[in-house]
């Protein structure tokens, strides 16, 4: 299924060169309809052969473990749930990319732990390493589809001065989810806050609003 061709666009993209995110991580060259419809067919083998996968030296294939755990985590009881959430954190090294992290972590992390206590986003958020960070602000997505923003806002706050800018992005989007559903939950952190925020986070949180507001906050005169 490689495709050279496909995997020196995907080096490009998902900047693997040196200093950038992606330093080292290679690629197949496999589209991921293409791995959608792989972990749709063998949704049935068993985890220690996803974790296989999880390690492995490519890109799709590390991808193609995150969409089976997401597949088997939806269908599991809550046993199986508990185990898939376990293995899923105790492998987060292997989850280092954003796309693997965001097709993941709000179907897994942010599902098991909706009725729990939500601490561990708060260690994950307070990781060195980017992806763990990104971890715990994407997981709060599957909360903003259920109209809980609590999580989102707080982590939001203490992610405001991150010195990436890929958790910049991630928090911006979560922001932008919870104006699509609450615009004024959203406005009031913004005016509390958006000072602060760097700018490509405010970009991304403001981006669905009229142009004339938009420039308001671009301005600081909110």
């Amino acid at each position: 299924m490689a495709d050279p061709a496909i995997a020196e666009h995907s080096q490009r993209f998902f900047k693997t060169g040196k200093g950038e995110y992606g330093e080292g991580d290679k690629f197949l060259g496999i589209r991921v309809p293409i791995l959608r419809e792989q972990a749709k067919k063998y949704q049935g083998i068993a985890l220690k052969e996803i974790q296989r996968l999880l390690k492995s030296a490519f890109h799709e294939e590390r991808l193609c473990a995150v969409l089976l755990l997401v597949r088997k985590f939806t269908k599991g009881n809550e046993e199986e749930k508990t185990v898939i959430y376990k293995l899923y954190l105790d492998n987060t090294k292997y989850i280092n990319n954003w796309d693997l992290v965001d097709s993941s972590a709000y179907h897994i992390v942010g599902a098991y732990i909706e009725n729990k206590d939500k601490q561990p986003l708060y260690k994950l958020s307070k990781s060195d390493r980017l992806w763990e960070r990104r971890i715990a602000i994407m997981s709060t997505f599957h909360f903003i589809r259920k109209n809980q923003f609590d999580e989102t806002l707080d982590l939001s706050k203490q992610l405001i001065n991150d010195d990436e800018d890929l958790i910049h992005k991630a928090v911006g989007w979560m922001l932008r989810e919870i104006g699509k559903r609450d615009l004024a939950v959203e406005r009031a952190f913004l005016r509390a806050h958006y000072k602060k925020m760097p700018r490509t986070m405010l970009r991304y949180a403001i981006e669905k609003f009229p142009e004339r507001e938009r420039k308001k906050y671009l301005q600081g005169v909110v």
